[in-house]
């Protein structure tokens, strides 16, 4: 008899383990992550393992030249990978705190560097049995694979290291502020060979900084932050520029954006920032672009196979010389960070940091990117929204990156998304950060967008009859406030057949207006102030449910206006604050009376119009919620890089509930019917008096996995209908709580 009990409890374990099934589940989204280095050795027969450093998950190898990727990090403890070296059949990375080691007869990490001052590692070089690591405190020796180190930089006066290469028996180094340094005898002194490089001060005292060399023969090419590529073909005597044909950054027009190079014979390669992959087979006498879509920020080169790490795209191989390129990343990690979605019937659109937009037309099963036309900023431009009117797409986009003011613009795609067309014939120079679809009382429709300029009170609303051909400023009311920008539009009727358009804003909290964005006034009583300043006010998203605006701030929680902002009363109880107290809501979702919050600390559900919120984060991530979406029977999170998480709505909303016929004389919860079940059941109770009543579903190691009800009922008796298709079969527990009262009873689900 004891065994039979164990033997049953064993699989009442076993059937509650795989309830993991009711929780959010990542799409299956865009592999890649941000790589900082490649490199390329030996993997001990006839092949070659390929190497991937990245920027926050540590280092991947490929033994089938990047067709799947295995990641490599027992024991690394930094996963900020700066550079990659491989000495023999030893693998080396360069990290914030120093040189870690993984042997060929090692099984993890082990740091080599404790005698390294001037972290973190920025490079690294190996010259036969020497290998060599530059730092921010100068160039440091080891023979005998890192175990022991000794300062090699005299010379070169402790200045910052940010690259290495060997070209026979010289020694070549890139240094912040001080050029190019040379040394011919294993780094025990160094020279200056600076002539013909860019100064970076007026008083030619400090040169540009150089963060890549090459070398190739007798050429040795470097690349410097600004000025572009240099060559020398004289060991570094004296230096030329080779730019021609590259294309020069936004309002600067002596910086070329260079971020990576490499050289195969007679190909050389050069990565930009913003225009993609250029080619020279002349030592960069011309160039000629490869790839405008490929931002890369690093190279490794096996004969005519090149591989190429991106900036968030992952790894791209190219078999002829950079002729064509194909993405190689399966195993890699999926970094995209959502900051926006539209849906168009079974077409969901994410708009992201960096990668552009991309289509799903099959739940996240895949994900494709639709990003020709659109404007490059690393990869693209941040596409900070998305709106969906008739067949039409808009993307708005924005970029700040330090080149200069907040910039940005409206596109159109009329084909979900295969191309793009500017949409606003550069007349909106604004960073967009929001964009809302109003259909007019007269028949006609306005496409209305919000953002900002970085100018602190020019914070302009532009609106648009013509889909986006051109636009008429429309923010008389809100210039010369506290507004530093706009970061949510939502529309609602009227009821008597116009529209009332709310704008939220950084600093300035809503506006409204009634006459569709001629002049706008501010409807914040009962919100809160932004907590650094006595009138400034933060709302960050909108979420419209019949008669009811929500405003999400982005320090205070949920607002809930009843009058078109007339006056908001906080709805916020069971959403999470940090130590402060303070309430961030980044997004909404609204399903019937289903309202769904993106927050920092996850996702969270309300049935009762804001007044009570349930978490239903089980499996989510904890970065935090950017954007959420709708689409079909299931809803989508945004996760900042952490991909799109997607969850089925019937794991979180109750099918029905039943109003009660006749008032109870008690509390009670009764057993399920029927029990066992496949995959619906009823289950009722009996409320006495008016009481705050939830019935939640737990599986059999206490996690929540369902919430029925969470809202204020009278007294009654209540049915609620229990769809359970999205759990796995096993046993779990349901429970109500109503005042005092509190229940628990034990139900199975058997598939």
């Amino acid at each position: 008899m004891k065994s039979l009990i164990c033997v049953f409890l064993l699989l009442l374990l076993a059937l509650g383990c795989s309830s993991l099934q009711a929780q959010w589940v990542q799409t299956n989204g865009p592999y890649g992550g941000q790589i900082t280095s490649l490199a390329l050795g030996s993997n001990g027969a006839s092949g070659t393992n390929v190497f991937a450093g990245t920027i926050s998950d540590g280092v991947f190898f490929s033994s089938d030249y990047g067709t799947n990727w295995t990641p490599l990090n027992a024991g690394l403890t930094y996963r900020y990978v700066h550079c990659i070296a491989v000495s023999g059949l030893n693998l080396l990375v360069g990290t914030d705190d120093g040189v870690i080691l993984f042997s060929s007869n090692g099984t993890s990490w082990n740091e080599v560097d404790t005698a390294l001052t001037g972290k973190p590692v920025h490079s690294l070089a190996v010259a036969g049995t020497n290998l060599f690591a530059g730092t921010g405190g100068g160039v440091f020796l080891s023979t005998d694979d890192g175990s022991s180190w000794t300062k090699a930089d005299y010379g070169l006066k402790d200045k910052g290291v940010y690259a290495l290469a060997v070209s026979g028996t010289e020694l070549f180094a890139g240094t912040g502020y001080g050029g190019v340094f040379l040394s011919n005898n294993n780094g025990a002194s160094w020279t200056a060979v600076n002539k013909g490089l860019p100064y970076l001060t007026s008083d030619n005292t400090l040169y540009e900084c150089i963060t890549a060399l090459a070398a190739s023969g007798a050429n040795l090419f470097a690349k410097s932050y600004v000025g572009g590529i240099f060559l020398s073909t004289n060991n570094g005597t004296s230096w030329s520029e080779v730019n021609a044909g590259l294309p020069h950054l936004p309002l600067d027009t002596a910086s070329h954006g260079i971020t990576a190079l490499a050289v195969s014979d007679t190909n050389l390669f050069a990565g930009t920032e913003r225009d993609g992959l250029f080619l020279s087979t002349n030592n960069g006498t011309s160039w000629s672009s490869l790839d405008s879509n490929l931002a890369v920020s690093c190279f490794a080169v096996s004969g005519t196979n090149v591989f190429a790490g991106t900036w968030s795209s992952g790894v791209f191989l190219s078999t002829n010389n950079g002729i064509s390129w194909s993405a190689v990343n399966t195993g890699l990690p999926k970094r995209m960070s959502p900051l926006s979605f539209a849906v168009s019937g079974t077409n969901l659109f994410a708009g992201t940091e960096r990668d552009g937009v991309f289509l799903s037309t099959n739940n996240g099963t895949s994900w494709t990117a639709i990003n020709t036309g659109l404007p490059h900023y690393y990869v693209y431009e941040s596409i900070r929204a998305l709106a969906v009117w008739g067949t039409n797409l808009f993307a708005g986009t924005y970029s700040s990156g330090g080149w200069g003011p907040t910039t940005g613009g409206v596109f159109l795609s009329t084909n979900n998304g295969a191309s793009w067309i500017k949409a606003d014939s550069g007349s909106l120079n604004l960073g967009v950060f929001c964009l809302a679809v109003s259909p007019e009382s007269t028949g006609g429709t306005s496409l209305f967008v919000g953002g900002g300029t970085g100018v602190y009170n020019q914070c302009p609303v532009y609106r648009s009859t013509n889909n986006g051909t051109s636009w008429n400023e429309a923010d008389s009311g809100m210039k010369n406030t506290n507004v530093d920008y706009v970061a949510a539009l939502a529309v609602r009727p009227d009821g008597t057949g116009g529209t009332n358009l709310f704008a939220g804003s950084y600093g300035g909290g809503v506006f409204l207006s009634t006459n569709n964005g001629k002049s706008w006034t501010a409807v914040n009583t009962g919100l809160p102030h932004y907590p650094f300043g006595t009138s400034d006010y933060s709302v960050r998203a909108f979420a419209v449910s019949g008669r009811n605006l929500f405003a999400g701030t982005q320090f205070g929680g949920v607002f809930l206006s009843t009058n078109n902002g007339t006056s908001w009363s906080a709805v916020r109880t069971g959403l999470p604050h940090d130590a402060s107290g303070y309430l961030d809501i980044s997004a909404f979702a609204v399903s019937g009376t289903n309202l769904f919050a993106g927050t920092g600390g996850g996702v969270f559900h309300s049935t009762d119009n804001g007044a009570s919120w349930s978490a239903v984060n089980i499996g989510l991530p904890s970065n935090g919620v950017s954007s959420l979406a709708i689409c079909g029977t299931d809803i989508f999170a945004g996760i900042p890089g952490c991909g799109i998480w997607r969850r089925p709505l019937s794991e979180m909303i109750a099918t029905s509930v039943t109003e009660p016929k006749q008032t109870p004389m008690k509390f009670n919860l009764s057993q399920n019917y029927p029990n066992p079940f496949n995959p619906t059941t009823e289950i009722t109770y009996q409320i006495s008096e008016v009481s705050n009543v939830s019935l939640k579903v737990y599986d059999v190691l206490g996690r929540e996995v369902k919430t029925l009800v969470n809202r204020k009922h009278g007294p009654g008796t209540y049915e609620v209908r229990f769809d359970a298709s999205g759990l796995a079969s096993g046993v779990y527990f349901y429970r109500v709580k109503a005042g005092p009262y509190t229940k628990t009873m034990k139900l199975m689900l058997l598939k």
